[in-house]
């Protein structure tokens, strides 16, 4: 446990001073790649009240009128609803899909075609419905996510072993009781994998999703301060991107650890 955690951090240091020594070294113009303390000054001036500008009395709130952690919880929101309906539509498409062959045959070229088309591919077109604000963004992120959590359903189906069906309906299982004790406890695992790969795939979007009034919104910090070749602030950006990425995922996967202790033992 404490071997990988410090191979990691040994990494991360390392990819650190690196980066020091190269923007030290001038090796690479500020403009593209500033040095850390740039970075961090940023991120501390997104999160704080400063002045408009050297030597002016009048304040200012972070960016863009907010600091940096109110765009990070705007984005969150706009995940969360997202990814929300596409938890709450996606095991049940899924599930059908499995359990019927004729349905399965008619949905899953139309399933597939929505999970190969990127998300710039269709903004345009959810603008001109929506309109600019949150409810086009939030269907955005609900068609990236809707995608891999009903194909992980869909697998997660079909991939109940027969053994297991023989076993149960030898015993004398309903097919309900088949449905509720067989098949819905093996399909679990895969629903709550594809819920996490849904929930990366919709945060890798966010950008694109903010790209048109996305402020509030951290991906809609990063696209502006990259226009106005802020780069310090949009490598701050991005970094607490990844970084609540990664806290998602952790999160996911020890929600997913406590739903199905069985996975992998079964």
């Amino acid at each position: 446990m404490i071997r990988p955690f410090v191979t990691r951090l040994s990494a991360l240091v390392l990819v650190l001073v690196l980066w020091v020594l190269v923007t030290a070294t001038a090796l690479v113009d500020p403009l593209y790649l500033p040095s850390p303390g740039a970075v961090w000054d940023a991120f501390v001036r997104a999160n704080t009240r400063h002045p408009i500008a050297p030597g002016v009395d009048r304040m200012v709130i972070g960016e863009q009128n907010y600091y940096l952690w109110e765009h990070l919880v705007a984005s969150l929101q706009r995940i969360g609803a997202g990814i929300g309906l596409a938890v709450v539509a996606g095991p049940p498409t899924g599930f059908v899909m499995g359990m019927l062959a004729p349905v399965r045959l008619v949905t899953e070229p139309i399933l597939n075609f929505l999970r190969a088309l990127p998300p710039l591919g269709y903004i345009g077109l959810l603008i001109v419905w929506f309109g600019i604000g949150d409810v086009s963004k939030i269907w955005l992120l609900f068609l990236a996510a809707f995608p891999p959590i009903a194909i992980a359903t869909l697998n997660g189906v079909t991939g109940v072993k027969q053994d297991y069906l023989h076993a149960a309906r030898s015993l004398g299982a309903g097919r309900v009781q088949v449905i509720l004790r067989v098949v819905l406890p093996a399909t679990l695992p895969e629903v709550i994998g594809g819920i996490r790969l849904a929930t990366a795939f919709a945060w890798t979007t966010v950008v694109a999703a903010e790209l048109n009034n996305g402020i509030p919104g951290i991906g809609g910090l990063a696209y502006i301060s990259g226009t106005q070749l802020d780069t310090p602030l949009t490598i701050a950006c991005i970094i607490v991107i990844g970084g609540a990425a990664l806290a998602l995922d952790s999160l996911l996967k020890l929600a997913g650890d406590v739903a199905v202790p069985w996975k992998g033992k079964a």
